[in-house]
C-alpha cells in the first residue's frame, strides 16, 4: 500500500514545494502597492510554476498542489479518504518547508513571503474599497471554485489531455490578476499556511483556510450534477390523444 503511494505523496510534497517557493517568493520580492504590472507577474509566476509542476507530476500523482484540489477530487469519488489524506499533509509540509527557506533567503519574514491580506482602502480610480470578512471569504470561495471546477473538467475527466496542466495555470494566472489586490488570491490553503507559520501572522487564517474548501466542494456538488444530467436519457415525447373521428 505504503509503496503504491509514496511516489504520489513524494511527487505532491516537491509539486507544492515547488510552487510555494515560486509564487510566494515573487509575492515578496515584488511587494504590495505595486499596481497591475506587478499583480500580473506575480499571476504569472504562479501560473507558470503551476502549470509545470503539473506536467511534471502530473501523470504521477495528478499535480493537485492544493487541498482544496484534493478535497474536490475526493468529494466527487475519484480517489480515497486515505490517499487524499496523505496529498494534504504532504502538501502542507511542503508549503511550510517552502515558506522557511524563503525566510532564510530574504533573511527573515519581514517581506510577509506572499501572506495574503484583504484590501484596505484599496484606490480603484475616484473610489477606494475595503473588502471584508464575508467578501473576502466569498471571493477566495470563488476562486476555488473555478481552480477546481477547471481541474475536475480537464484533469480528471481526461477532457483535455496534454493541455489540462495548461488550463490549470491560465485559471490559476487570471484567478491573481482578478483577486490578487483584493484579498491575495490565495485559494490555497498550503499556500497559505506555510507563510503564515513563518511569519507568525494568521490574520484571517480561517477565512483562507476555509474559503477554498467551500469552493471546492461546490464545484464537485456542480461536477456531480452535470454528470448526473449527462447520464439521464432525454425524456420521451407523451403522444396526444388523436381526435375522435
Amino acid at each position: 500500500m505504503f509503496q503504491r503511494i509514496a511516489p504520489k505523496l513524494l511527487a505532491e510534497l516537491i509539486g507544492t514545494f515547488g510552487f510555494v517557493l515560486i509564487g510566494a517568493g515573487a509575492a515578496a520580492i515584488v511587494g504590495d502597492g505595486v499596481g497591475l504590472p506587478g499583480i500580473t507577474a506575480i499571476a504569472l509566476a504562479h501560473g507558470l510554476a503551476i502549470t509545470a509542476f503539473a506536467y511534471a507530476y502530473g501523470p504521477v500523482s495528478g499535480g493537485h498542489m492544493n487541498p482544496a484540489v484534493t478535497i474536490g477530487v475526493l468529494a466527487v469519488g475519484s480517489m480515497r479518504v486515505g490517499e487524499a489524506t496523505g496529498y494534504i499533509v504532504s502538501q502542507l509540509i511542503g508549503g511550510v518547508v517552502a515558506a522557511f527557506l524563503l525566510a532564510a533567503l530574504l533573511d527573515g519574514p519581514a517581506t510577509g513571503l506572499g501572506t495574503p491580506a484583504l484590501a484596505h482602502n484599496l484606490s480603484l480610480g475616484v473610489t477606494s474599497i475595503t473588502i471584508t470578512s464575508f467578501g473576502g471569504f466569498v471571493i477566495e470561495a470563488v476562486l476555488a471554485f473555478f481552480l477546481v471546477t477547471i481541474v475536475l473538467n480537464t484533469a480528471v475527466a481526461g477532457r483535455a489531455g496534454n493541455f489540462a496542466p495548461l488550463a490549470i495555470g491560465m485559471t490559476v494566472t487570471f484567478n491573481i490578476i482578478m483577486g490578487g489586490a483584493l484579498t491575495g488570491a490565495a485559494f490555497n490553503p498550503a499556500l497559505v499556511l506555510g507563510p503564515m507559520i513563518a511569519t507568525g501572522n494568521f490574520s484571517n487564517a480561517w477565512l483562507y483556510l476555509a474559503a477554498p474548501i467551500v469552493g471546492a466542494l461546490i464545484a464537485a456538488l456542480v461536477q456531480k450534477g452535470l454528470i448526473r444530467l449527462a447520464r439521464e436519457p432525454a425524456a420521451t415525447p407523451v403522444p396526444r390523444p388523436r381526435p375522435a373521428e
